[in-house]
């Protein structure tokens, strides 16, 4: 079956699941603020949940229409043909609806009148018109969204987050989420030959997702999904075939010796942040490729050339005492400075970074951390000069 897919991915961040389906092989149909449409079939419900790094979640598209009254949203739901989606025992509901600027504007209406005309649209295509549902069947989520006058639902394929990959038991305060941690690493020229520290590496994230990328290791190869218990629109087969794909490639790379040829290095001076971030290393079978070390942002030195600083420094939320901030940063800039031919990416919610660091970064992209607008600068080093070659 040919669907038409939603990956919704971080504002601003929208060219890093395009990248990154465009590679898995698929057609990219609409891309919007926050979310990146393709076209896919069964397979591809599976790899792209599997595979994607940067999306938040894979929508199938159920629905898509104007509707200017509750009336009009009734009648326009109801006429969807939603037994070719939903099974007769189908436990379906509406787990998120969102509206911006348009006429209808409570979730909780759209959730009642939703799956109001859902049951209607079912009981009288099964046969069993004016009866009640049984919905004790497999979980099936719905997503809405209204902007303006345009509504869309889509089946949630995905369930929790793809954010949630699984590894990231252990925590500290104000952590990024992988998912945007694995988009603003694809944002860099980094790669897995190149070295790579976090002096504010917190629970590890940046490094692990960047040990998952190196080692090719899919983000939801250990996880399932809500999809993976729809037995008619997605066969369970479609999900073994991805699976299977993901663990090839991983094992693929295994035994290329990343472990002697990768520099990746996480520092910390908070003993509970470290051990977090060993602990989720380990989970996310990436411990062997990162080096963490309790190591106060003064220290930070390094003896090679062309490595890469990419990191979230404190800016208020996590250390409570904005005092620091001007000191933290101040140090972070001495010591970049230090490293030659070093270049550095960071996000950060403080606005006078760039003045503590003392240099205006090359670049500047604002991107949208939940509701927290975030500033990602980029200070660009030097390129080598003879590239080593990359492992293949």
């Amino acid at each position: 079956m040919r669907f038409e897919l939603m990956a919704p991915c971080h504002f601003g961040l929208e060219a890093c699941t395009k990248r990154e389906l465009t590679e898995l092989g698929y057609e990219i149909s609409e891309v919007q603020d926050g979310r990146v449409s393709f076209v896919g079939d069964e397979l591809a419900v599976c790899r792209a949940n599997i595979n994607l790094r940067t999306a938040e979640r894979v929508l199938i598209k159920a629905a898509g229409f104007t509707a200017r009254t509750w009336d009009e949203l009734f009648e326009a739901t109801k006429a969807i043909c939603w037994e070719e989606f939903l099974p007769y025992d189908a436990d379906f509901w509406v787990a998120k609806a969102t509206t911006v600027k348009s006429k209808l504007f409570s979730p909780r209406d759209f959730q009642t009148i939703i799956q109001k005309a859902i049951a209607m649209r079912l009981s009288k295509a099964y046969g069993h018109e004016g009866e009640r549902l049984p919905m004790t069947g497999a979980a099936y989520p719905l997503r809405v969204s209204a902007y303006k006058d345009s509504i869309f639902i889509g089946l949630d394929t995905s369930g929790e987050s793809l954010h949630k990959r699984g590894y990231r038991r252990y925590t500290v305060k104000a952590p990024i989420t992988e998912t945007l941690a694995a988009a603003l690493i694809m944002l860099t020229p980094w790669r897995r030959d190149r070295i790579l520290v976090d002096p504010f590496c917190g629970s590890g994230t940046f490094l692990i997702e960047a040990a998952m990328m190196a080692a090719d290791i899919a983000p939801g190869m250990e996880r399932d999904f809500t999809a993976t218990g729809w037995t008619d629109l997605v066969p369970r087969s479609y999900w073994m075939e991805a699976y299977d794909e993901a663990r090839d490639r991983a094992e693929a790379v295994s035994g290329k010796g990343l472990s002697e040829v990768m520099d990746l290095q996480g520092f910390d001076i908070d003993e509970e942040a470290l051990y977090a971030a060993r602990h989720n290393a380990e989970l996310a079978g990436v411990s062997e490729l990162i080096h963490f070390q309790k190591r106060d942002i003064r220290e930070l030195s390094h003896p090679k050339r062309y490595g890469f600083i990419i990191t979230n420094p404190p800016y208020g939320e996590r250390i409570g005492e904005t005092e620091e901030l001007p000191d933290i940063y101040r140090s972070l800039g001495e010591r970049y400075r230090e490293l030659k031919d070093w270049s550095m990416y960071l996000i950060t919610a403080y606005e006078d970074a760039q003045k503590h660091l003392g240099r205006a970064a090359d670049r500047n992209r604002k991107i949208y951390n939940g509701m927290m607008k975030t500033y990602f600068y980029s200070y660009l080093g030097k390129r080598p000069e003879k590239r080593e070659r990359s492992l293949q």
